[in-house]
């Protein structure tokens, strides 16, 4: 992934599946493709769901959609680095 600072969607362990699967499929519908970031195994595990759920929606008006994951460091609220979990996701 980029080094660059692009705009993502926030992950977090307590968001709920629907609402990340809503936010995807409106990004992917306003800009073909949107990144997520999740730090922590629960926001993983979230962002995971909400993107199965999301290509159903896609899915359901005749597209795929496609993702890819990696890392990226963060500094953290105390200013240590801490990894988080990126992903890219297209329709294709």
């Amino acid at each position: 992934m980029s080094n660059t600072e692009e705009p993502f969607l926030r992950v977090s362990g307590g968001t709920p599946i629907q609402g990340v699967a809503q936010a995807i499929a409106h990004a992917i519908e306003a800009k073909g493709e949107v990144s997520l970031r999740a730090i922590g195994a629960s926001a993983v595990n979230q962002t995971n769901k909400g993107l199965a759920v999301a290509r159903g929606y896609v899915a359901q008006r005749g597209g795929d959609l496609w993702w890819c994951s990696g890392f990226v460091n963060v500094e953290g609220r105390d200013g240590t680095t801490i990894s988080a979990m990126v992903f890219k996701a297209k329709c294709l």
